[in-house]
């Protein structure tokens, strides 16, 4: 029987891509954050989560294996993304277009 790798291939390139570009993605949350044109509840929001993951308490406790620790995760990243579609899209474009690699 014929296994479909495609799917596994195209899981760890999409990985290694945003690997790749996790320092540019931190520099664009890091502007965005400090822009005054982004309005204050999308700050609170990346805020929040941010001080949630830093904190010792969480809904699950990390004393239970693997699941403890993914709470964290996915909060942090539901809260990104939740940043980044909150952010008017031409402020995200004109920060992400100012640290795009190649320009000063």
């Amino acid at each position: 029987m014929a296994r479909d790798t495609g799917s596994v291939w195209s899981a760890s390139s999409r990985v290694l891509e945003v690997l790749v570009h996790l320092p540019n993605l931190i520099r664009l949350y890091w502007r965005l954050l400090w822009d005054p044109r982004v309005s204050r509840w999308p700050k609170a929001l990346l805020v929040g989560a941010l001080v949630y993951v830093a904190l010792p308490f969480d809904l699950i406790p990390d004393a239970i294996p693997f699941v403890g620790e993914i709470d964290d995760v996915v909060i942090l990243l539901v809260a990104a993304r939740w940043f980044m579609q909150w952010c008017p899209p031409e402020l995200v474009r004109e920060h992400a277009q100012a640290i795009e690699p190649g320009r000063a």
